[in-house]
């Protein structure tokens, strides 16, 4: 059994196509083919079910890509380690991000970081709250960009920073006319909400929220995409709770109108997560340090 067995059996399992998974391997795919056969029959295990649309892994499979995914990320962390002893420069970080968090905090950092350490590679992964932890507990990211609560007790943490939740309400919108700053959240169990789609980590604290307050959610609409849950808003569809970050980036004319929630007045933690006892590479500790002094100087009025 070869490693790089190994890393062809999970890169099948990951796309579920041969094609895509020798394209990705940069080997031709009878040859992709031939070392699986090769594989399987020195395992005497069949690890993959062919169709003629489809390739499913079978239970062996299962297990073989569980302990496979284990060695590689040893191996990789041991390459990691060794580039670090020996002060190289070059490197490779994985860093996973939810969509709203990567898309307001990575324009701040990363230029920073590629300006600090131009010769280290930044592979950017973009997922829900649930996937991202699961990619991280597994090794597939060196770190990434969540909000507290984390489900995985796997996973351990740094505070990036904390922001507050703010009502997006139509322009037109009773609240808004009222020429009030703030809304109690209690007197907004009759009202319609946006919501974000399940997965999505902060569709949980906005439910939280509410069910704190004594009420579910009436919701109207689901998206996947904030920017498009304030667009529903601003057109009258409901209402919705956001975080700090995205009102700050709405400039357009079409825009909801934002109020801040009573006191005490919620709000959300952001953290950098890596898994429990994973080595750390140097560049990940540096990620970690521009991360928190991009923000703090960010933050400053």
């Amino acid at each position: 059994m070869e490693l790089r067995q190994l890393q062809y059996v999970v890169q099948i399992a990951a796309d579920k196509n041969f094609s895509r998974a020798a394209e990705k391997l940069h080997i031709a795919q009878p040859s992709l083919s031939q070392q699986l056969a090769k594989l399987e029959k020195e395992l005497g295990q069949q690890l993959f079910r062919r169709t003629t649309n489809s390739v499913e892994l079978t239970h062996a499979g299962d297990v073989f890509v569980a302990k496979a995914s284990v060695i590689l990320d040893a191996v990789e962390q041991l390459k990691q380690e060794m580039d670090d002893l020996g002060q190289m420069r070059r490197g490779r970080l994985v860093v996973g991000s939810l969509p709203i968090t990567g898309s307001h905090i990575l324009p701040i950092v990363l230029p920073l970081f590629q300006e600090r350490y131009p010769e280290i590679e930044i592979v950017l992964l973009e997922d829900t709250t649930t996937r991202l932890e699961q990619l991280t507990s597994s090794g597939q990211t060196d770190l990434s960009l969540l909000a507290l609560p984390l489900l995985d007790s796997s996973l351990t943490w740094e505070p990036l920073i904390e922001e507050e939740i703010k009502l997006a309400v139509p322009p037109q919108h009773r609240l808004a006319a009222s020429g009030r700053l703030e809304a109690d959240i209690a007197a907004l169990a009759d009202e319609p909400f946006i919501m974000l789609k399940r997965g999505q980590g902060f569709r949980q604290i906005a439910i939280n929220l509410c069910a704190q307050a004594g009420f579910v959610p009436r919701t109207v609409f689901e998206s996947a995409n904030i920017e498009t849950v304030q667009s529903l808003v601003a057109a009258g569809m409901g209402i919705a709770f956001v975080p700090m970050m995205v009102t700050r980036a709405a400039r357009s004319t079409l825009a909801p109108v934002y109020l801040s929630l009573s006191a005490p007045r919620p709000s959300r933690t952001l953290v950098v997560a890596s898994r429990r006892g994973r080595y750390l590479s140097k560049a990940a500790e540096a990620f970690i340090e521009t991360m928190k002094a991009a923000m703090a100087e960010h933050d400053q009025p």
